[in-house]
């Protein structure tokens, strides 16, 4: 018997195990790439320290599919709807690319709207 034949097939060799924070980027990733959907500024004691997308926490389903809510801010004016349905099928198309899971449950929660020249007229001073 040579070393090839006592090779277990793959689906005996072990299991693979996904972080929920993997799940988290992805679907983050993925969300913030969707055109329509913005990046906004994070402030700590009104102090502005950067910049953040979208939000998501992640659990898990029966069957091993994923529940996945998602907060983000929408660009203004853009068709609501539309950009939340194009939100859906790219996280649901990377999160199975990537990870071989099915997205059971997408809560999407727009936080904001904001139009798309809102940061650069944000990040400079406001009196003059």
């Amino acid at each position: 018997m040579t070393a090839l034949e006592k090779t277990p097939s793959p689906e005996e060799r072990g299991r693979l195990d996904i972080h929920h924070t993997v799940f988290r980027k992805i679907v983050e990733h993925a969300a913030d790439g969707t055109p329509g959907t913005l990046r906004h500024e994070r402030r700590l004691a009104g102090v502005g320290v950067g910049q953040a997308g979208s939000s998501a926490r992640i659990s898990d389903g029966p069957g091993g599919v994923v529940d996945v809510a998602l907060e983000l801010t929408l660009q203004y004016p853009a068709p609501v709807r539309r950009t939340v349905d194009a939100v859906r099928a790219r996280v649901g198309d990377e999160l199975t690319r990537i990870t071989g899971r099915r997205v059971r449950n997408l809560a999407v929660t727009v936080s904001g709207l904001r139009g798309a020249d809102d940061g650069a007229a944000a990040s400079g001073p406001r009196v003059q």
